[in-house]
């Protein structure tokens, strides 16, 4: 069972790792970002990355099997989901072409995407946290609203998300300048993302509006 890379989507969103097999029947064991649980459940196609080594960049279109008596699983390639479910705050799922123990278990490390697209429509005043990365986040100084700066990650603390804001000021022509400290790093931010702190989200405009002091 081989198969072809394929070209794979625009917008894949990593949604977290498979850390063993499950069972002898090649179902996987997937340990989820937390921010993703419910996608995993909600998507009927996954993308399967190999594990990457340190200091080296992977890429979807090129080629790495986990290799299982004499099979191979190709980095890059979709598997369907025929079936998934919660077990034991982790997701468990069966695969197509996974189809016994030895394959599931080649696949230990692998990571797990979907394309955005396939991402089901969340509830109102809930956000995947994979939208807010790249948008602007504004904070208050002397009660006026100002830039701090933009989104670069969005972390998971266990009880909220936390948005990591690298600082930065708008130059001519509506670009982002990266504000540094005196060693030369990006200043940054870290803002709980809840309602008693931010107040708006904007994704149409991929900004959101915050109490959070300016000179904090």
């Amino acid at each position: 069972m081989t198969q072809s890379a394929e070209a794979a989507p625009h917008d894949l969103v990593e949604l977290g790792r498979i850390v063993s097999a499950y069972g002898v029947k090649g179902w996987v064991k997937i340990q989820p970002h937390s921010a993703h649980a419910d996608v995993l459940l909600g998507t009927p196609v996954w993308w399967l990355k190999a594990p990457v080594p340190p200091g080296k960049q992977g890429a979807f279109s090129r080629p790495g099997h986990a290799v299982a008596k004499g099979k191979a699983i190709v980095s890059g390639t979709s598997c369907r989901v025929m079936a998934s479910r919660f077990h034991a705050g982790s997701v468990v799922a069966q695969l197509e072409p996974v189809a016994d123990r030895d394959q599931a278990e080649a696949l230990k490390g692998f990571t797990v995407w979907a394309p955005r697209s396939a991402f089901p429509e969340p509830d109102d005043d809930e956000y995947y946290w994979v939208d807010l990365i790249g948008c602007r986040l504004y904070g208050e100084h002397d009660t006026q609203i100002v830039l701090l700066g933009e989104i670069v990650e969005v972390i998971d603390n266990g009880a909220h998300g936390v948005l990591r804001v690298a600082r930065a000021r708008e130059v001519p022509g509506g670009a982002l300048e990266q504000m540094l400290n005196d060693k030369g790093r990006v200043q940054e931010v870290l803002v709980p993302f809840v309602q008693a702190h931010v107040y708006k989200v904007d994704l149409q405009n991929k900004s959101l509006y915050s109490n959070w002091p300016a000179d904090w």
